[in-house]
């Protein structure tokens, strides 16, 4: 307990999945927390649950001023800024590399690479002025390996990776960390949304995702959002004062390879949602 203590971090995406889980466990370890996201009923429900601990601020991190805005709330309600999770983001399905346009495009990269770009731009001279601090981003198993994501999506979170590698490389003489984390097969409702369903109704499938979950790596458990908000924990404690320009995986060994006889990692959940995979292709 009170890893965090006497720190102030932003999450970005934090009313839902990884976000949820890692404002919690940011709070539980002693952090103030600017959760900012767009699901403003679910954040009035954070703030009833952490009181004091938290702010809540509509975030569209599509947008530069709004992104700006949040990191600007941390230093005017809690006096500075330890950390930010670059962390919203959802998926896409059905694009290809024959298929792609520049709508599609601009609108995945917007939502992920420039949001976490711009998270940094904003967060880095507050960092600087204060002597240090930590960046983390959402990047995903889709950005390292072929077969884990859909064609924009992928590349969006190999260009995080990257990012975080060349931001590392120019922030840290000021001792700013920046590190990503690239998720495995995580039970939040991500999945659900990447099909079109509803955000209600995308919440609901998250038990089902889970129990499908479990089989989809070498170790028979289903990755929780709290998975993903331990290593974030982790990267903003100074418990990784060591540690930057790394991607950590956090997967259940997911990309050491396929359990035998599964086509792909993600068909069991496809049918679990009532589908046929082949429905899905490009």
């Amino acid at each position: 307990m009170g890893r965090l203590e006497g720190k102030v971090a932003v999450i970005t995406g934090a009313a839902s999945g990884i976000g949820r889980g890692t404002v919690d466990l940011f709070v539980k370890e002693g952090a103030k927390v600017i959760a900012a996201d767009i699901q403003d009923d679910k954040g009035a429900r954070m703030l009833e649950e952490h009181g004091e601990a938290l702010r809540y601020i509509r975030c569209d991190v599509t947008s530069e001023a709004d992104v700006k805005a949040a990191i600007d709330l941390a230093t005017s309600a809690f006096g500075k800024l330890d950390c930010i999770f670059n962390n919203a983001g959802t998926a896409s399905m059905g694009e290809s590399s024959e298929s792609v346009t520049a709508e599609t495009f601009d609108a995945v990269m917007h939502l992920h690479v420039r949001a976490a770009m711009f998270g940094i731009k904003h967060a880095a001279p507050i960092m600087r002025a204060q002597g240090g601090g930590s960046i983390i981003s959402t990047a995903s198993i889709a950005g390292l390996q072929l077969g884990y994501g859909p064609y924009l999506y992928s590349v969006a979170k190999a260009a995080i990776k990257h990012m975080t590698t060349i931001a590392a490389g120019e922030l840290g003489p000021s001792n700013i960390r920046v590190n990503c984390i690239c998720p495995g097969f995580i039970a939040t409702p991500i999945f659900a949304r990447a099909i079109g369903l509803a955000t209600q109704v995308a919440d609901q499938t998250v038990q089902g995702v889970a129990e499908v979950a479990k089989h989809a790596q070498p170790i028979p458990k289903a990755g929780m959002p709290s998975d993903i908000a331990e290593a974030a924990l982790f990267l903003a404690s100074d418990g990784s004062s060591f540690v930057t320009g790394q991607a950590l995986t956090v997967d259940g060994g997911m990309t050491l390879g396929r359990p035998v006889g599964q086509s792909s990692a993600f068909e069991p959940l496809i049918k679990a949602m009532g589908l046929d995979p082949a429905s899905l292709q490009p």
